[in-house]
C-alpha cells in the first residue's frame, strides 16, 4: 500500500490502532473524541458530538434517551470537511451507536461523493478476539498484515506475562467493574476478559455480552471483595464529581468493599472502554490494583486511584 495512503479514523480505538501499525503519518483526519497519542490532537476534527460537556451520569441518560426518542444520531459528521481531506480509508465502528459515528451517522456524508468512495471499515468488538480481528482488519486494509500479526502478538505475550505473576493458589477478588454510576451498569463485553487476565473473578458480566444495568440490591446482595470504577467516557476527575451518584446511595456502606476501603476509580475514558492496544494496559491496571487489595504494593496509581470517600 501507498505511503499517501490517507486515513480518516472517527474512533479513539481505531485511531490508536492505526498509530500502533505504524500509519500515524496516514491519519489526516480524526473524531472529536480522538486524543491519543497526543500528536493526533493537531488533526482537522471530523465530528461533534450532541451532548453537551459537564453533564452528570444521570443527565447525560436523560439526554441521550431524548435524543433517541428524537429519532436523531448523537453525533454529526462534517461532510464538507471530510469532502476535503479525501480519504481512502475511513475507521468507524458499529458496536455502540451512543459512544461513536457508525456507519449509518456517515450515509449523508457520502451519498454524493465524488470520485471513489473511501473504503470503511467497521469495527465491533465484543471480545478480545474480537479485539484482535479489529487490528487485523485495518491492517489488511493499510496494507501492514505483517505489522497486525506483530502487534497482536504483543498484546497477547504481556497478558499471558500476567497471569505467569500469579502465585499457585493465590485469592482470586470478587470484582465489580462499574461502568456507568446512574443508572447503575456493569461493565461487559471484553471487562471481564481483563478482569480474569490480571487475577480477579469477575461478577454480573461474562465476556462478549454487552454491559447491562444492574440493580443495586443485587449488587449489595453479591458483596463484592472490590469494587472497580470506571464510566465509559470518564477520567478520573469526573468520576469523583459525580461519585455521589452511586457512593450517596443508602445502600453503599453495606458492600464489605466500602467499609474495608476497597474501592478504585480507573481512567474509563483512555483505559477499559478503548478497545485498541491499551486494552491490555487495561488489564495491566486492575492487576495493579489486585496487588493493592492484597496488600501488596500496587505499582504506580498513575491511572487509577483508590477512593476512601
Amino acid at each position: 500500500m501507498s505511503d499517501a495512503l490517507r486515513i480518516v479514523s472517527l474512533l479513539p480505538s481505531a485511531t490508536e490502532i492505526a498509530v500502533a501499525l505504524g500509519l500515524g503519518d496516514n491519519l489526516v483526519g480524526r473524531s472529536h473524541e480522538c486524543d491519543f497519542p497526543p500528536f493526533v490532537k493537531d488533526l482537522p476534527v471530523c465530528t461533534s458530538t450532541r451532548l453537551e460537556k459537564g453533564l452528570r451520569s444521570v443527565e447525560i441518560d436523560r439526554r441521550v434517551q431524548e435524543i433517541v426518542t428524537q429519532g436523531l444520531s448523537m453525533y454529526e459528521v462534517d461532510a464538507p470537511l471530510l469532502r476535503r481531506l479525501a480519504p481512502d480509508i475511513i475507521l468507524t465502528q458499529t458496536q455502540c451507536a451512543v459512544c461513536a459515528v457508525t456507519p449509518d451517522d456517515l450515509e449523508t456524508a457520502l451519498a454524493d461523493w465524488m470520485g471513489e468512495q473511501p473504503a470503511l471499515i467497521s469495527t465491533a468488538p465484543d471480545t478480545l478476539e474480537d479485539v484482535w480481528a479489529d487490528i487485523r482488519a485495518v491492517g489488511a486494509a493499510a496494507g501492514r498484515a505483517g505489522k497486525a500479526d506483530t502487534v497482536i502478538d504483543d498484546l497477547k505475550a504481556r497478558l499471558a506475562k500476567l497471569a505467569r505473576l500469579r502465585l499457585p493458589g493465590e485469592a482470586r477478588p470478587r470484582i465489580a467493574a462499574i461502568e456507568w454510576f446512574d443508572p447503575l451498569m456493569v461493565a461487559g463485553n471484553w471487562i471481564p476478559e481483563l478482569v480474569s487476565a490480571a487475577g480477579g473473578d469477575p461478577l454480573f458480566a461474562r465476556a462478549g455480552e454487552h454491559s447491562a444495568f444492574l440493580d443495586w440490591d443485587d449488587l449489595v446482595a453479591a458483596d463484592p471483595d472490590l469494587l472497580i470504577l470506571m464510566p465509559c467516557g470518564y477520567q478520573i476527575p469526573q468520576s469523583l464529581a459525580d461519585i455521589e451518584a452511586v457512593a450517596g446511595d443508602p445502600r453503599w456502606t453495606a458492600m464489605r468493599a466500602v467499609r474495608a476501603g476497597h474501592v478504585y476509580i480507573a481512567d474509563g475514558h483512555h483505559f477499559f472502554n478503548r478497545p485498541g492496544p491499551r486494552i491490555v494496559e487495561s488489564a495491566e491496571i486492575v492487576a495493579q490494583i489486585v496487588a493493592d487489595w492484597r496488600g501488596g504494593s500496587g505499582g504506580r496509581a498513575e491511572h487509577w486511584m483508590r477512593y476512601s470517600g
